[in-house]
């Protein structure tokens, strides 16, 4: 199998050949002239996290009013279990190994290979898809793909940026306001609620024309942060708690505040999650946490709401994914699709109308390796599965980046590595383990030997995927079971 460094060559080198297509978009003869989109991010939040997805010790009144006028997803998946890679499937619609985002930039580590990663310049984003339509785009928030200047946001189609450009951990912790710094260091107890001005203004400010407003909220990643008017200190251990209640806050606004300026109906919400919990969150009785292939890493709340094309308060079981989301805004919006552009996810309108189930299989990639795919009720690993990391369920770790008050500024109360968010993963003899999620979503029992023919038929399905993909295929960098 190729080397971790010649599959990161691999991936720079064959990158422009996938991305050849130029950027030039298309309207269709659908167009919506006055649709908006509104994409609001959360950083680490769990899938058992709202109440709208079972939690039971605090409420999210705003998230759950949003799954009551929409559609809500109880089987959405992002396409890899931490930041970079996630981020970037979300706003291309293309698989990791596809638009070669497979890993975290990070500014700290003194990796240059790490400081150095970035969003490719011939990717086309969601950002650049509506600007080029004549929208006014802002993405506000935690961005974490690049942060050298030819990966600014602004750079790639976003009209305006203010946040901190990677992880709320990661030094030096600085808001980064379109290419100068803003702030340094941050206050992080009131990042939330500065997001959500910046929100608020930007809507205000162009609700007479169309626009695109991309917020990636930095909560709940580590270190957790809330604002005095939601922090109990009064009752210590629940700092996750008021971290959720004041992103569910945020979301009443963003939605209070296009209502007030009639646009509200003309306007496509979605509220969901990078990836799984760290410690402290809820996967929602899943098995593993963020970093993981587990469900508790890869399972995600999701809820869109449309009420003039989708029906209010569906529920919806199809498996979907993150990828999904770059085709479905587009026809929503009555975009087309450059010519040439290959993108995994697919168009789900119909899907989300309830006028349709089925839908090819769905995958999710760790680095440069391709994990899982689940097609249906079936889940098979196509690699070893990840358990439990050095930090987890150690009481003597210590994390490195807790609040000082003074390069990380935010409450010393922080959960501890002994709150693992989701079911302890246990090793399985089999390194491939096959599950029927729908007989089994705690991923307990390995079916793989008594279905050998839904293990093969799987294998068959991702070798067809990894046949889009000839120059990673021919290196032998990803094939099942290496």
């Amino acid at each position: 199998m190729a080397s971790v460094a010649n599959r990161i060559l691999l991936l720079s080198s064959f990158s422009i050949l996938i991305g050849f297509c130029s950027k030039g978009i298309a309207e269709t003869d659908q167009t919506v002239d006055s649709l908006n989109v509104v994409l609001i991010l959360a950083d680490d939040l769990g899938y058992g996290d709202l109440s709208c997805y079972g939690q039971t010790e605090y409420r999210t009144p705003h998230i759950d009013q949003l799954a009551a006028e929409g559609v809500r997803a109880t089987d959405f998946y992002v396409v890899a279990p931490y930041c970079a890679a996630s981020r970037a499937g979300l706003l291309t619609g293309r698989f990791p190994l596809r638009n070669g985002m497979t890993r975290n930039p990070h500014p700290d580590k003194g990796d240059y290979n790490i400081d150095n990663i970035g969003i490719r310049a011939d990717e086309l984003t969601l950002g650049e898809v509506y600007q080029n339509k004549g929208y006014a785009t802002s993405c506000i928030g935690k961005w974490h793909l690049g942060h050298k200047e030819p990966s600014y946001p602004v750079n790639h189609g976003f009209d305006e940026y203010f946040g901190i450009l990677y992880s709320n951990d990661m030094l030096p912790i600085q808001i980064i306001e379109n290419t100068e710094i803003a702030e340094n260091p941050v206050d992080q107890r009131y990042l939330t609620q500065k997001y959500t001005d910046k929100a608020v203004d930007f809507i205000e400010r162009n609700r007479d024309r169309p626009f695109f407003l991309y917020l990636p909220h930095a909560m709940p990643h580590k270190p957790l942060a809330a604002s005095d008017a939601f922090y109990t200190p009064e009752t210590p251990d629940d700092l996750y708690h008021d971290v959720i209640r004041e992103l569910d806050w945020s979301v009443g606004k963003i939605v209070e505040t296009l209502e007030a300026n009639g646009i509200l109906e003309n306007t496509i919400v979605i509220f969901m999650s990078d990836n799984g919990p760290h410690f402290g969150g809820s996967s929602g009785g899943f098995k593993g946490k963020k970093s993981t292939p587990w469900e508790g890493g890869i399972r995600v709340p999701f809820i869109i709401r449309y009420p003039a094309f989708f029906p209010k308060g569906r529920t919806l079981s199809t498996p979907l994914w993150s990828l999904d989301l770059f085709p479905t805004l587009l026809d929503l919006t009555g975009v087309k699709l450059p010519d040439g552009l290959v993108i995994d996810g697919e168009n789900i309108v119909e899907i989300l109308k309830g006028n349709r189930k089925s839908r090819p299989p769905i995958y999710s990639a760790h680095n440069e390796e391709t994990v899982t795919i689940r097609d249906g009720d079936w889940k098979l690993y196509l690699a070893k599965p990840r358990y439990l990391s050095a930090r987890d369920l150690d009481p003597d770790w210590v994390d490195p980046t807790w609040p000082n008050g003074v390069t990380i500024i935010a409450q010393s109360e922080q959960p501890n590595s002994m709150q693992y968010p989701g079911i302890v993963p246990e090793k399985f003899d089999n390194d491939f383990p096959l599950f029927n999620l729908a007989n089994d979503s705690t991923e307990s029992v390995d079916v793989s030997a008594s279905h050998p023919e839904v293990v093969e038929q799987l294998k068959k399905e991702y070798l067809r995927f990894l046949a889009t993909m000839p120059q990673l295929a021919n290196q032998g960098a990803v094939r099942p079971n290496d």
